[in-house]
C-alpha cells in the first residue's frame, strides 16, 4: 500500500483538498483539519495518515517559506538557531509519540486554540505594527522553536498558530511578519516529522505526492495573500480557524457525551 492506487477522480479530490487545505495553512494554520480526514477516509490507518499528510504539509510549507524569504519578508540567517531548535524539538517530539499516549495533549488542545482565538479577537491592536522584543536569541529559539517543534512533532494541530504566536508576543512582530517567519519554522518541524516517519516505512507516497503538488499551489497563492492583505486578513481566519479546529477536537474527544446531553436537551 506504499503507492497506493487511485481513480482520476479521487486524484483531482485530493489535490484540490492539499490545495484548499495549505492556503489556509500558510495565512492562519489548521490545514490539517482537512486534509487528515480525507486521509483518513481512504482506509489509511491514523499512523499512515499522519506520515502521509506530512508530506503534503512539508511541500505547501516549504512554498509559502520559499515565497516569503525571496520577498525577504524572512532572513534565514537571523533563523539559524531558530530553524535548529524547531528540527531538534520536531524529532524528538516525534520519537516521544511512540512511547506516551497523546490523549491528555488532547483534552488540553482545545483550550490552548480558544485561548488564542481570543487573544487575537479581544485585542485588536496586537500585530498591527512592530512592538518591543521580549526574549531574543537561545531563550526564544527554545521557547519558540524546540517547544513547539517539539508539540509538533508529538502532536501536530495548530502548530502553526503557535508559532504565529510565539513571534508576536514575544518577538513583538506583526501579523504578517509573524506568520512568514511562523511559516519557515513551520516547514523545518513539518520536515523532521517526515523524516522519522519515512525511516518507519509509514508515508503512502502515491497519495502523498498527489497532495504535494496540490499544497505547493494553494501555499503559494495563501502566501502572496499575507504579505498583499496583511492583519486584514490574517486576524479573522486565525480567529475562525482556531475556533474550528478546537470545535473539532472537542467533538473527537467527546462526541458520544455532547450527542446524549444534546438529545437530553432537547428530547
Amino acid at each position: 500500500m506504499d503507492w497506493f492506487v487511485v481513480s482520476p477522480l479521487l486524484v483531482a479530490g485530493l489535490f484540490f483538498i492539499a490545495m484548499l487545505a495549505a492556503f489556509i495553512d500558510s495565512i492562519a494554520g489548521g490545514g490539517g483539519l482537512l486534509t487528515v480526514p480525507a486521509l483518513l477516509s481512504l482506509g489509511l490507518s491514523p499512523a499512515q495518515a499522519l506520515a502521509t499528510n506530512k508530506v503534503q504539509s512539508v511541500g505547501g510549507s516549504f512554498s509559502a517559506s520559499l515565497y516569503f524569504v525571496r520577498r525577504k519578508a524572512v532572513d534565514l540567517r537571523e533563523q539559524k538557531l531558530n530553524i535548529a531548535m524547531a528540527f531538534t524539538g520536531s524529532i524528538l517530539g516525534a520519537l516521544l509519540i511512540q512511547h506516551i499516549h497523546a490523549e491528555l495533549l488532547r483534552q488540553v488542545l482545545p483550550l490552548l486554540l480558544i485561548a488564542i482565538g481570543l487573544y487575537f479577537l479581544l485585542m485588536p491592536k496586537v500585530g498591527e505594527e512592530d512592538r518591543h522584543r521580549r526574549l531574543h536569541g537561545l531563550p526564544f529559539a527554545l521557547v519558540a522553536g524546540g517547544c513547539v517543534g517539539f508539540y509538533d512533532g508529538f502532536f501536530g494541530p495548530g502548530a502553526g498558530s503557535f508559532y504565529a504566536l510565539a513571534f508576536v508576543t514575544l518577538c513583538g512582530y506583526n501579523l504578517a511578519r509573524s506568520t512568514a517567519h511562523a511559516k519557515v519554522l513551520n516547514f523545518t518541524s513539518n520536515l523532521g516529522g517526515l523524516l522519522f516517519f519515512m525511516f518507519g516505512g509509514k508515508v503512502v507516497w502515491g497519495t502523498g505526492l498527489v497532495m504535494l503538488v496540490g499544497a505547493i499551489c494553494g501555499a503559494r497563492l495563501g502566501a502572496r495573500m499575507v504579505l498583499s492583505r496583511g492583519q486584514a486578513l490574517i486576524r479573522p481566519m486565525v480567529v475562525t480557524v482556531s475556533a474550528v479546529m478546537s470545535a473539532k477536537l472537542l467533538y473527537d474527544s467527546h462526541g458520544a457525551a455532547i450527542a446524549a446531553w444534546c438529545h437530553q436537551l432537547f428530547a
